[in-house]
């Protein structure tokens, strides 16, 4: 039995309360929070859980103040509301029945019977809120020492009961792995095809969630090894998965900080087409589906005036477009993407009728400013000139 690191989150005066509550017997901290503390990394969420009813949990926080939102009562999941972050206090469980999307459960007793329905062994680590001792039923710290992931009991059965565990396993292989457990392999192998039964929202949650880890390249290119990239995102072949090695090296050197649409973007074909069949297939934000088909936009000549790029793209859409084309980002260092400073009403009182003539005009100026590398008011004024002598020329242009 190990003991978890006293880190600074252990030492919160609202988890001190809740513990007084629900009495130090009846709760444990679990899952990522113990996983992370372990590893001496960031710890974001903390969750806890109780062999306590959901009824009881919430008696207990109100007697002693403490504010309950019940976010997954049917799972016996409620949420309480701490000074310092909100926590999640699940009671123990059982699945009942299973059919690869939902479970249906049962409240358990035993911290066992709980950790048995949880995917992997480093997950499945519990500690003592007060001493900080840790409960290891499947070999979850020795998993941690040496880097690998692993299924709690047999893989196939744990991906039967959840299909979203396949892309799940990838994710923690990559943030975590670093031997590969064969069996793991093996069995998200076998069940990809089982990925087609799942909700697109899912997917793409967990597949973007991949996509924006560090490096997970090399993941990216055992799952299509393996035969389960093609399974949700069939788009994808053996070159675009080069690009996406070839991207996170240029994002890098160039000091970008990871984005998963741009890498998504990677691997598909540079065609507006595809990237719009895929976010709608994934049901991507309207946000992610501009910066996918931006991205799959990407030219050739993007590389020729970035800064132009930047001004028409915005400076995200170029950074994106050029780092998937390899391109130098140097012309963008420390500049801001000007506004177009001429309007409408300077034109109107240079003598043009206010009407798609004006709007012509300030096209055509822009074009120019443009081109000519964003010149101060001097060279616009006689960008405008030029364009008002044409008009005077000839009325209809």
């Amino acid at each position: 039995m190990g003991k978890l690191p006293a880190a600074d989150w252990t030492r919160r005066e609202g988890l001190r309360q809740l513990t007084a509550a629900l009495g130090a017997e009846n709760l444990r901290w679990v899952g990522g929070a113990v996983r992370d503390t372990l590893l001496a990394l960031p710890v974001k969420d903390i969750d806890g859980a109780t062999p306590l009813l959901p009824d009881a949990v919430m008696e207990r926080c109100r007697q002693a103040g403490i504010r309950i939102v019940p976010t997954g009562l049917e799972h016996g999941t409620l949420t309480a509301v701490l000074p310092e972050g909100p926590v999640e206090i699940t009671s123990l469980r059982r699945d009942v029945a299973t059919d690869g999307r939902r479970a249906t459960v049962a409240f358990a007793t035993k911290w066992q019977e709980d950790a048995s329905r949880r995917d992997f062994t480093i997950n499945a680590l519990y500690a003592h809120p007060e001493t900080l001792e840790i409960s290891d039923y499947f070999g979850g710290l020795e998993d941690l020492d040496a880097r690998r992931v692993r299924f709690i009991g047999d893989p196939h059965e744990r991906i039967r009961e959840d299909h979203l565990r396949i892309l799940r396993y990838y994710r923690f292989q990559s943030r975590f792995g670093a031997d590969l457990d064969e069996a793991a392999e093996e069995a998200c192998a076998a069940l990809a095809h089982t990925l087609k039964g799942l909700s697109r929202e899912r997917i793409a949650m967990e597949l973007l969630n991949l996509l924006g880890l560090p490096d997970p390249s090399a993941t990216i290119a055992r799952m299509r090894e393996r035969g389960v990239l093609q399974v949700i995102l069939p788009e994808a072949q053996a070159c675009h998965v080069e690009a996406l090695k070839r991207l996170i090296a240029a994002e890098s050197t160039s000091g970008i900080a990871p984005n998963a649409i741009r890498r998504l973007a990677a691997l598909l074909p540079p065609a507006p087409e595809v990237a719009d069949s895929v976010a709608a297939r994934l049901r991507l934000s309207r946000t992610q589906r501009g910066q996918l088909n931006c991205a799959a936009s990407r030219v050739a000549q993007d590389a020729q005036n970035p800064r132009a790029l930047a001004y028409t793209e915005g400076m995200d859409g170029a950074i994106d477009r050029l780092l998937l084309q390899g391109a130098e980002l140097s012309a963008l260092d420390g500049w801001q993407v000007p506004e177009f400073p001429l309007r409408g009403g300077t034109i109107v009182g240079r003598g043009v009728i206010a009407g798609p003539q004006v709007a012509a005009i300030m096209r055509a100026v822009e074009r120019c400013w443009v081109a000519e590398g964003f010149p101060g008011p001097d060279r616009i004024e006689a960008l405008l000139e030029e364009q008002l002598v044409q008009v005077l020329r000839d009325p209809s242009a």
